[in-house]
């Protein structure tokens, strides 16, 4: 049996691959970024914001619409699926204080931005999959990366098996943790976020270092853990877990 969230995550390589050959506005990065998103779109903009490097930031956009201030001449680039939320309020203080302002949401999403980058078409399952990918997608290309390998790499990934065994292990395990460096401490917010969504199972997301400090008192042998195999040196962190993990039983 095949359920919308199967779907949607075969979609991908054609969906993002249909972004890509789009045109996008650039951002300058001479300019202060600020990458605003919530839930789901909040990670994509930490990889956004972590491709920019410093000093463009990532923010929520609840704190964006009621705290964050607007710098002057900023670049503000909200990213929604359904263009709802906090999204419309972070547009207007943009547009307000005088900032660019671009909006990456779904075909059907209205959103009131200088410039509009559409993404996919709304998506049944609240996973928001097809949405994460292609946002990143039209982010890259804003930031002028060259991801024209991603549809390929998507496909390679789809083609493996899935982990049945290591899934079905998960499964009577709770909560979970998952751990990550560097860009794979986002990807594990995000992993954690759709085990939450997909499986109503609780699942944390944390760098491996956070993971590392406090959160280890906490380990016991019910829980699960999926960690991120790093491919820059994490300093042998995330060795560091796995050995905690496997001596407390988790």
């Amino acid at each position: 049996m095949k359920f919308h969230y199967d779907m949607q995550i075969e979609s991908q390589p054609d969906a993002v691959e249909a972004v890509l050959r789009r045109p996008v506005p650039r951002l300058d990065s001479s300019r202060p970024l600020l990458f605003c998103g919530q839930g789901t779109s909040l990670h994509a903009a930490r990889v956004a914001a972590a491709w920019a490097g410093y000093p463009a930031l990532a923010v929520e956009s609840h704190d964006a619409a009621l705290r964050t201030a607007v710098p002057p001449g900023a670049q503000v680039v909200v990213v929604s699926h359904s263009g709802g939320g906090f999204t419309p309020a972070v547009l207007r203080k943009a547009r307000a204080a005088g900032a660019a302002t671009f909006a990456i949401c779904s075909d059907a999403a209205p959103a009131d931005a200088d410039h509009v980058v559409r993404t996919c078409p709304p998506e049944r399952a609240q996973t928001h999959t097809v949405s994460y990918v292609t946002g990143l997608a039209a982010l890259g290309q804003m930031l002028g990366l060259d991801l024209s390998s991603a549809p390929g790499l998507l496909r390679d990934a789809l083609a493996e098996p899935a982990p049945v065994d290591a899934a079905r292990r998960l499964a009577a395990k709770d909560p979970l943790l998952v751990t990550g460096f560097g860009f794979d401490a986002i990807a594990a917010a995000e992993a954690a976020l759709k085990l939450k969504e997909a499986t109503f199972q609780w699942a944390e997301g944390l760098s491996v270092e956070q993971a590392l400090h406090g959160p280890q008192a906490a380990l016991h042998p019910r829980m699960g853990a999926v960690l991120f195999n790093p491919d820059d040196d994490d300093g042998g962190r995330t060795a560091r877990l796995r050995e905690l993990c496997v001596t407390v039983g988790v």
